[in-house]
Formats: C-alpha cells, structure tokens, sequence
C-alpha cells in the first residue's frame, strides 16, 4: 500500500516544482530567490502559493501566474492552483539584493507601461521612425497613453519629426528625467542631449549604458503603450534591449521588394533568438500615390504579406507613400494629425486600430488571482476558507 505523505512533504515537493519558475529579469528561479512566501494545500487537491515580488503593478504579473500555476498543477494530486502576490518588505529586499552580489534590483520605472512595442527593420531607410512617429499619434487619437524611446542612437531623428529640435528635458524632484511632449505623445531621445544633428560615435559599452538609463531613469509614468524605435539591423542596440525588456513584443517594417523582405527576415530571426515575441509586420512604401491619385507600385508588391505568412504573424498594414508623408516628417507634425484622410495617414490609422486589437484585454484588478488547472475549468477556493487575499504585485522590467 502507498504511504501517505504528510502536508510538509507535499509542500517540498512543490517548492521543488516551482524552481522550474524562472524570473524573467534575475534569472533565476523564484525558490532560489527565496520569493515564495507560503503554500497551503488542502484536502480537496487545492494549493495555495503566495510568491513576493519587489514592487507593484508590473505588465509581466501574467507570466508568474501561469508558470507557477502550470507548474504547481501539473504534481499529481493537485486540482488547481491559486496564485496570490504580496511585495517584498524593504529588509527583504536588502537581503535579496546581497544575495545577488550587490546587483541593482529593478526599480519599476516601466511598472506602468501596459504595453512595450519595439519597431525594428533589418535595413535601414524603409520609413521606420515616420512610421513610429505617426504611430504614437494615431494610437493617442484613439485615446491611448503613448511614450515614444528613440532607441536609433545614430540616426536619431524622431526629435525632428515632432519639432522637439535639441531641447533638453527636465528633472524631477525624485532625480528622474521627464520626457518631452509634443501632440501628446512622450517623447526620448539621445538627440535631446547633444548639439542639434551632433553625430554620435559610440562603442557598445556606452550605447547599452544609456539605453538602461532611458529605461531606468526616465519618468514615463502609466502609458497604455511604449514604442521603441530601434536602429536597424541586428546589432548591439536590439541586443541591449532584448536583454531589458524580455516581455517586450516586436514589429517588423519592411518594403514590398523582395531584397528588404529577405533582410527583414533577418531582424526577424534575431527576435526569435532572443526570446522576443514577433507581434506582426508593417509594409511601408507599399506604392506610391500622386496627389491626383494614382498609384505607381516602386518597389515591386507582395513582399510584407511574403514575410507575415511566412512568420506566421498579421500583416498590421500596407502603408503607401505619399509627398504629405514626408513633408510633415519634415515639418515637424505627424501627418495623421494634420491630414487624416490621406492615404497613408489612413494606413496608419489601420495598424494603430490592429496594434490594439492584438494587446491583452486589461481586465480591471480583483481581489484574488486565481488560474484554473484546466482550459474552461471551474475555478475551486480552498475548503473552509472564505478569506480572499490580496493580488497584483510583480517585478518590474529591467
């Protein structure tokens, strides 16, 4: 006959599940952290696991609730697994920042960014930064809250496309650097520290510095979305940021003609090697279209729906270009606020309303956090317990 285990066995034997639970940031497991504050089982095969985290409000609490949910149900015996949150008292975290050496700690800078979006190419001069600018426009006109990090070091240009120039941004009292607003999107760049169009030669050590310190030091606040407009290519800038923003998702611009397409591709594979979730693909320049009208297909036709099938992601768009899309670049004011019925402007108004669609729905906060151990299986409480527990605290992105 088996032998029963007893509740301090059954425990163990779920700690020892939920070292397979890996944060995203420290890397390493939640046990070895020492974050997993308790867990309770009762008869009826319902375990309650209670993990403490370092600060609130984080978008990447999802991925704590279905790995420790996942792991936990997948122990023979169990039912289901609730999975609650509290945050770490300040002792504790002294004594999880020792633990790591001394490392900085995340300190929630981006704890209220819902979504962080990079925009990437793997060649450079296919109209990625236009596209990020009116982007973030079109994405305010529909009533979201957008920052825009001009991560494109050496060819920084969204300061000119939103008539910003080389204004420098303030401080806060709480020594952090306020983003410059134009048409209601937040808006960094390295441009704003240097001389207007000053050249930028750095190494790879000074580029990965300041990008943590425009992630870290930047008051960005709660915005629904953060757009990241990469440098092109696959190089140190992306590889930095992959590194930061592990939740981050990644859109893929790209030009008709097959020779972009193939080294879109390229941005494309780097994504997926870094664990970076490919969100959809942009065709820009998809013809050209005359103020009567007209069109004239430049650079040839199919080459974004190629690589989205190919991806297996949407094709967000197909955006023409048009003389009004480069001369409000130019002018300093996004063209989907100045003439939102151009062809282009209503290209990107298109993916704007796509990029929404493809965000997780945000659900408003409950008390209890609860994740069923079966797809559609009814959610069960711990027997004779009527007490609901706090939810909703989670690491911030590095």
């Amino acid at each position: 006959m088996a032998r029963v285990r007893n509740n301090e066995e059954i425990q163990e034997e779920i700690r020892q599940a939920l070292t397979a639970v890996i944060d995203p940031e420290l890397r390493r497991s939640i046990v070895e952290l020492d974050m997993v504050r308790s867990i309770e089982c009762s008869e009826n095969g319902v375990v309650d696991v209670t993990v403490s985290l370092t600060t609130p409000g984080c978008p990447i609490k999802g991925h704590f609730q279905q790995a420790v949910a996942q792991a936990v149900t997948a122990l023979e015996g169990v039912s289901h697994c609730n999975v609650y949150f509290d945050v770490l008292s300040d002792e504790q975290k002294a004594n999880l920042q020792r633990s790591l050496g001394g490392a900085s700690l995340p300190d929630g800078t981006l704890a209220q960014v819902a979504n962080v979006v990079c925009i990437g190419s793997g060649k450079g001069g296919v109209g990625k930064s236009t596209l990020t600018a009116n982007l973030a426009a079109a994405l305010i006109g529909e009533g979201k809250r957008v920052g825009v990090l001009d991560a494109d070091v050496w060819g920084y240009s969204l300061p000119r496309m939103y008539g910003l120039g080389a204004t420098r941004p303030p401080v806060s009292p709480q020594r952090k650097i306020v983003p410059l607003s134009a048409h209601g999107v937040d808006v960094m760049s390295i441009g704003f520290f240097l001389e207007e169009d000053a050249a930028v030669v750095w190494r790879g050590p000074m580029l990965h510095k300041a990008l943590t310190q425009f992630l870290r030091d930047v008051e960005w606040g709660q915005l629904d979305y953060l757009l990241i407009d990469l440098p092109p290519g696959t190089g140190d800038v992306s590889m930095t940021l992959a590194q930061l923003l592990p939740q981050a998702q990644f859109l893929i611009v790209t030009t008709p003609q097959p020779t972009a397409q193939k080294v879109a591709r390229r941005a494309a594979e780097m994504a997926r090697k870094v664990s970076l979730e490919i969100a959809g693909v942009i065709e820009n320049m998809s013809w050209f279209q005359t103020p009567a009208g007209e069109r004239f297909q430049l650079f040839g036709t199919g080459g974004g729906q190629e690589l989205a099938d190919e991806l297996d992601v949407p094709l967000l768009g197909r955006v023409p270009l048009t003389m009004p899309l480069r001369a409000q670049a130019d002018a300093g004011v996004p063209l989907v606020l100045t003439d939102p019925d151009d062809a282009a402007a209503e290209a990107i108004q298109h993916v704007a309303r796509g990029m929404i669609a493809l965000a997780p729905a945000q659900l408003p906060a409950l008390p209890l956090v609860e994740v069923a151990a079966t797809p559609g299986g009814p959610a069960q409480a711990p027997a004779g317990s009527d007490e609901r527990k706090p939810a909703g605290m989670s690491l911030p992105m590095a």
